[in-house]
């Protein structure tokens, strides 16, 4: 398919996954806050608590009632769709950037898998996912939340490093987004409409809900809602090749979803207590210290490359054979008609205004070129490597 039209194709998925993923989060967000924030003291007969609020220059009432009304409305607004359509999207710009072009995004550039076998295991990986969470949750785990949800965390961050092993390291990253994602999709469709379509049924039949159905929702509710900020980072993630570049990039995921967790806990707790404020101040000292440790260490390269003095020429012709293909005014790459994110690296001067990013991706995190497609060397790594040192001094 033409390069141009897979482009737009991507841009107008991508868009689309995230308009729905924002309406899916923001409102699984404000119910967490509309919960939080009911007040609860002597409340009308049947209702939990109710809770007044101003927005848009019109005032609300919000009640929640203990069960469910003494009649049921006539209209019922399902918050499900917003789940389905995020799931959906996501899949489809799962095929579009890593099945469409898997050799190029979604293996490893020194792998020995086929394209096939490469979309085999993600595949198998997502339901895996599914079916390995539920039955935790389904078993005796899911009576206690806390080391359930610990373990499932430790879950995913092996799967990274496993999946890092034949994905290349974004491709690794997005794939625990996609699989955290289907199991927040699962829970909605497979356990919390199933929960809820079972109360609805039960008032409308005037017959006992099972009570088991609400709890099993509520559990599986709250994993979606502490899953949202990891998986709001992997989205933005293939940004930043210092996190999914890096030969430690499981580690760097589950420090980074552990402090996400921290904050999300914090919001979710805050109206009650502020025990859990220390939270803020903790993810944000861990953000700079991920920042600190994970910057590239430029005493890798051996002190007799450190001194060679490479040249702006040798430089500029390595990045010419090695990544000029793509980056150019007019790109001779067929996967791209302009330079990805407007990077051109044609001239001497091209290179050395963008000298910094050319290290971080071909040296720090060898995230370029894409599937090291125009095999790039190691000895090209090194000496790009060694006159950047050079030029930092």
């Amino acid at each position: 398919m033409d390069p141009h039209y897979i482009e737009w194709m991507n841009l107008v998925v991508r868009w689309v996954h995230m308009i729905v993923g924002i309406a899916w989060i923001g409102a699984s967000f404000y119910f967490v806050w509309l919960e939080n924030n009911l007040n609860r003291v002597n409340p009308k007969t049947g209702l939990s608590g109710d809770l007044w609020a101003i927005h848009g220059g019109g005032i609300y009432h919000l009640e929640k009632y203990k069960l469910a009304p003494p009649q049921m409305p006539e209209h019922l607004h399902w918050f499900k769709w917003e789940a389905y359509a995020t799931f959906l999207s996501g899949i489809v710009l799962l095929t579009v950037v890593y099945y469409l072009n898997a050799e190029l995004y979604l293996l490893a550039p020194d792998s020995n898998l086929t394209p096939l076998q490469g979309i085999a295991i993600s595949v198998a990986a997502l339901l895996a996912g599914w079916f390995i969470y539920d039955f935790l949750c389904e078993s005796a785990l899911g009576k206690n939340p806390a080391l359930l949800g610990l373990v499932l965390l430790l879950l995913l961050v092996a799967t990274a490093y496993a999946l890092n092993m034949v994905f290349s390291g974004r491709a690794a990253y997005i794939h625990i987004g996609a699989i955290t994602g289907t199991m927040m999709a699962g829970n909605v469709f497979r356990v919390i409409m199933p929960g809820q379509r079972d109360l609805v049924s039960a008032i409308k039949e005037g017959r006992e809900p099972d009570p088991t159905q609400p709890a099993r929702a509520l559990l599986r509710s709250r994993h979606n809602n502490y899953l949202t900020l990891p998986v709001l980072f992997i989205m933005i993630s293939n940004h930043f090749p210092s996190t999914y570049g890096s030969e430690w990039n499981w580690v760097i995921l589950f420090a980074i979803a552990i402090l996400s967790v921290l904050v999300r806990h914090y919001f979710n707790t805050r109206h009650n207590s502020q025990n859990f404020a220390w939270a803020i101040p903790v993810a944000a000292l861990g953000m700079v210290a991920l920042a600190f440790v994970t910057h590239p260490n430029r005493g890798d390269i051996p002190v007799s490359q450190n001194t060679v003095k490479v040249s702006i020429e040798e430089v500029t012709a390595i990045v010419n054979e090695r990544c000029s293909s793509c980056h150019a005014a007019n790109p001779t790459s067929e996967m791209f008609v302009t330079a990805p994110a407007g990077v051109i690296l044609e001239s001497a001067q091209d290179i050395l205004l963008n000298a910094a990013r050319i290290h971080a991706q071909s040296v720090a995190t060898q995230a370029m070129p894409l599937g090291n497609m125009t095999g790039m060397l190691p000895e090209e790594r090194r000496l790009i490597g060694a006159w950047y040192a050079n030029l930092s001094k």
